[in-house]
């Protein structure tokens, strides 16, 4: 389970991600980031990195598309430390998505996340 602050729920905070992010495509997923702030900058009160998930219809039934929610935000919840405070991320699922298994997911979350970050995997 994603912890309550770091969940995206707000319209407007997917359409930040998404219209002002970076984005990163792969295979099975499109990983949309807008990077946070510098965490020196903030100190203490720097607000979480939070992510928000997409899952068409196009992705299999209501039974598919909730299992594929599921499977990303277990592995975006490892990851989220490596994204600076107050970064959103918006995972958007592709049709493939539903046949694939966890470590295909995992594979491709990573491969987008690293050419976001510009580096190592997280």
């Amino acid at each position: 389970m994603l912890p309550t602050e770091n969940r995206l729920r707000r319209r407007e905070d997917f359409a930040a991600a998404v219209r002002r992010g970076r984005r990163a495509g792969r295979p099975l997923l499109v990983v949309h980031l807008r990077s946070g702030t510098d965490p020196h900058a903030l100190g203490e009160d720097a607000p979480p990195a939070r992510a928000g998930f997409v899952v068409s219809k196009a992705t299999g039934n209501a039974v598919v598309r909730n299992r594929v929610k599921r499977r990303l935000r277990h592995l975006i919840r490892d990851r989220l430390s490596a994204l600076a405070p107050g970064s959103l991320v918006v995972v958007r699922a592709l049709p493939g998505a539903g046949e694939a298994d966890h470590t295909e997911l995992a594979r491709d979350l990573d491969a987008a996340l690293q050419r976001l970050l510009g580096g190592p995997p997280p």
